[in-house]
């Protein structure tokens, strides 16, 4: 090997978990590290996202596990099979962090917790020589091809032989990964789709009355009844909760690229929730058809049918007084409570995020097909500031790592091609 001053250097700049996993393959290739953090310290969204327990991957077998990356899933299975699901878990099991698999098919840390994980990481990339830079905010190229970052001590200019970016996506700003990086890549050439909120809940209108009683109420179980882009048909049961302006929660989270597609198409989405999963709608009507004696519509609601609470409540928001006293109606409508979603949360608000970096503009490696004379050759991208994404459950996440590492690979391939 040559002398540590000649080794080739790597710059990673974003230090989360596709960052992070670029730095591993690289060090561990030989090649000098540098990881450039914007906040004051690394893996902050990975951290909050394992707060009520860290969902890390998830147990569905492939090739059903690549469909959730919906358009980009012959994408995202490339990166898959070099690095899936098990592999993330013996990763995981590397740093003494054993994991099970939940109820729902979710995949979690014995003790449920990001914090040892991620400590264990960082303390192996530093004592594998990778060096840590924080409150590092890059600002893109000087024009003869040096990293451009503001710090606390002004304006910095590093020179690198390689670059990984890993700046994240749009979402949870407050965490670093703000979209900043879409303007400077774009003033270079690179194609960027815009960035989108995805895993996100959307807004209804409730009256004042209805959001003052129940934001923050859970609704379940239900299931979610609602049509694609081509008008098939599709159902799923889940969970959700109220908000004051709309709708949240994992079963919509899952729905939300379908639904955030359909508005930005029509203008609006329609979503049909049944209320009573497992009634069938000519026993509900059944029920509901017997004497009240005297007893209010909701109390009666509550004996015959089931539903109480903000279930109840959904029926008097979208029925009036007089269709509440149609049974027929009633019935269908505990069945199919229609529900007209105007607008997604602001990206701010979003778990994730779509659009990024196109993959198009990028090789199989992940390298930027860079526009000649704008950029240096030897700019990878990875993570969530890519062109794709996925529904809560691990999916992210394991693509995250995913990609960090064929990130990673393609750099130290590239500048050992350089030497």
């Amino acid at each position: 090997m040559p002398a540590p001053d000649h080794l080739p250097r790597l710059a990673v700049i974003g230090g989360g978990p596709a960052g992070l996993m670029a730095a591993e393959v690289a060090r561990s290739a030989g090649i000098e590290v540098d990881v450039y953090e914007a906040k004051g310290s690394v893996g902050r969204k990975f951290l909050i996202a394992g707060k009520g327990g860290l969902n890390l991957t998830h147990s569905e077998p492939r090739p059903a596990f690549d469909t959730r990356y919906g358009s980009r899933q012959h994408d995202v299975a490339a990166w898959l099979d070099d690095f899936d699901a098990d592999a993330l878990r013996e990763w995981a099991r590397g740093f003494g962090i054993d994991t099970y698999i939940g109820s729902s098919g979710r995949v979690f840390p014995t003790d449920r917790k990001a914090a040892p994980l991620l400590r264990g990481w960082v303390r192996r990339l530093r004592d594998a020589g990778v060096r840590f830079h924080v409150q590092h905010r890059w600002l893109g190229w000087r024009e003869d091809g040096a990293l451009r970052f503001a710090t606390p001590d002004g304006g910095q200019s590093v020179p690198a032989d390689a670059v990984v970016l890993a700046l994240g996506g749009g979402s949870w700003p407050q965490l670093g990964s703000d979209g900043a990086w879409q303007d400077v890549l774009l003033a270079h050439g690179i194609d960027v789709a815009p960035l989108q909120p995805s895993n996100c809940g959307f807004d209804i209108g409730w009256s004042t009355h209805f959001a003052a009683r129940h934001a923050g109420a859970p609704l379940k179980p239900v299931i979610a009844h609602w049509r694609d882009a081509t008008g098939v048909e599709h159902a799923l049961q889940g969970e959700c909760v109220i908000t004051e302006t709309g709708i949240e929660g994992s079963l919509i989270y899952a729905l939300s690229a379908t639904l955030r597609d359909a508005i930005a198409a029509r203008g609006e989405a329609h979503l049909e929730l049944d209320l009573a999963p497992g009634r069938a709608l000519e026993r509900l009507h059944s029920d509901l058809a017997k004497p009240r004696a005297g007893r209010s519509l909701s109390e009666h609601l509550r004996r015959q049918a089931g539903i109480s609470g903000v279930k109840a409540a959904l029926l008097y928001e979208v029925l009036s007084k007089d269709q509440l006293n149609d049974l027929s109606l009633l019935a269908r409508t505990i069945k199919r409570l229609p529900l007209r979603l105007l607008r997604a949360r602001p990206l701010a608000e979003a778990i994730s995020s779509a659009g990024g970096v196109r993959l198009e503009a990028l090789d199989p490696a992940l390298m930027l097909k860079a526009p000649p004379g704008r950029i240096a050759q030897g700019v990878f991208c990875a993570g969530e500031m890519l062109d794709w994404e996925a529904p809560t459950g691990g999916y992210l996440l394991t693509a995250c790592f995913a990609s960090g590492l064929r990130a990673g690979r393609g750099a130290v391939a590239w500048l050992q091609r350089q030497r």
